[in-house]
């Protein structure tokens, strides 16, 4: 009987291991390997499950329907998914999955990092599920090449790396991504308040280029999505990423993704590279992940060049900072140019910068939004129109104030009033 409700992972006796060892070698005695392959993967795993319980039912000890269900869910796993990991990934609440060798198994949700009863039965049983993650990309993991990324079928990101880098056994880490947020879900989880989400939607139609800075976990790639989703459909947009994360729901979007060199050092497709080719490509708007290298300074000639209201991340602790980062990052690229000149295509690019937070309650927000009032190779200069304060009698608030005279001259050419908390004086 094919099981339908999935059943949480628990850590296993040693009783237990046995008989997952022990049964899951007779399935593999009973079943014919080549049929079951063939078969897609509902009804392979129905096949499994009729075959296993049959042999359950005939050699297995007594115990009750619910631990007999987990029984065989997790040999089946074992079998034909990724054992343990299987019940993970199928739960909505958890938005990573880290494991630290066979026997620690974390998992983050809501923002909270947690571990759980639940572990690999061997060291064997764990390279088992890496191989079959890093098969479907065409990668292999061994000494020689103990570091690799891959994506699920499911679209999950995934980080191998073992020994002899891992000290302590092979290391994963598992990104699941929810549905995607738009900005009225991240006003309704508090993350940013009305009136900035309703000027940030301004911002987005009036083609300003827009960066999101913030630290690691704060929800960039979220964010990003989430200001995505307010360029109107008409337009052709391209997104490029290192590993595919968006989903725009826009009809007109061309999706790249960058691609390593294979086990042979060849075939590399950079982030850089599909900028590059992305101009050729007629984009009404440029969707770049994450800028991390010299890709940085084609983003910011292509902002610089008819492509204004492209959008992109970086990592930075601030707004200032963002800055300052794209300024390392674009003297990575091969021109060579001075200082000066990377100054002056970063002050005339990047129109405004969104700082995220993520606080020890694990709970994401927008810390800053700040405009860009820096020109040409000036010193970095940014106005803030919008902060997340604490305070002792009111707690966390978001403090207002009046848009720079150039960026409220450039929204009023859309023809509608601006949020009334930035029109005036601070709020």
């Amino acid at each position: 009987m094919a099981l339908r409700d999935r059943v949480a992972p628990e850590a296993l006796t040693d009783e237990n291991t046995e008989l997952v060892k022990r049964f899951r070698a007779r399935l593999l005695e009973e079943i014919n390997i080549e049929e079951v392959t063939s078969l897609e993967m509902p009804q392979k795993r129905a096949r499994l499950e009729r075959v296993l319980a049959r042999i359950l039912s005939v050699e297995g000890p007594v115990m009750s329907t619910r631990n007999r269900a987990r029984l065989i869910q997790r040999i089946v796993d074992d079998t034909v998914g990724l054992g343990v990991l299987e019940p993970l990934i199928a739960d909505d609440s958890i938005t990573e999955i880290m494991v630290n060798g066979v026997h620690d198994l974390f998992v983050e949700r809501n923002g909270r990092i947690e571990r759980i009863p639940a572990a690999f039965t061997s060291e064997e049983e764990l390279y088992q599920a890496i191989d079959r993650i890093v098969s479907t990309v065409n990668r292999r993991v061994d000494e020689s090449s103990p570091m690799v990324d891959a994506r699920l079928v499911g679209g999950e990101r995934v980080n191998v790396i073992i020994p002899p880098l891992a000290l302590d056994g092979p290391t994963m880490t598992i990104r699941r991504f929810p549905r995607p947020f738009r900005m009225p879900d991240l006003v309704s989880r508090s993350s940013l308040p009305q009136e900035a989400a309703e000027l940030l939607n301004m911002m987005v139609r009036a083609r300003l280029n827009i960066l999101v800075s913030g630290g690691t976990g704060t929800g960039k790639t979220t964010f990003l999505n989430a200001l995505s989703g307010l360029i109107p459909d008409r337009e052709r947009i391209i997104t490029i990423e290192d590993s595919a994360e968006l989903s725009l729901q826009q009809s007109h979007v061309v999706r790249l993704e960058a691609r390593p060199a294979n086990s042979e050092g060849k075939g590399q497709v950079t982030i850089r590279d599909l900028v590059r080719n992305s101009l050729r490509m007629r984009p009404d708007r440029i969707v770049v992940g994450e800028v991390r290298g010299g890709e940085t300074m084609d983003m910011l000639q292509a902002m610089n060049t008819g492509h204004e209201g492209s959008l992109t991340t970086v990592h930075a602790n601030s707004a200032r900072d963002a800055l300052s980062r794209l300024e390392t990052l674009a003297s990575m690229s091969d021109l060579e140019l001075p200082v000066e000149t990377v100054r002056d295509q970063i002050n005339s690019a990047i129109d405004v910068i969104i700082q995220l937070e993520r606080d020890t309650s694990g709970v994401r927000r927008v810390r800053q939004i700040e405009v860009v009032t820096s020109e040409h190779r000036d010193n970095y200069a940014t106005q803030p129109i919008m902060r997340y304060t604490e305070t002792r009698s009111q707690g966390g608030v978001f403090r207002f104030h009046a848009l720079p005279e150039a960026t409220a001259s450039r929204l009023a050419l859309l023809g509608e009033p601006l949020p009334e908390s930035f029109a005036g004086g601070a709020v």
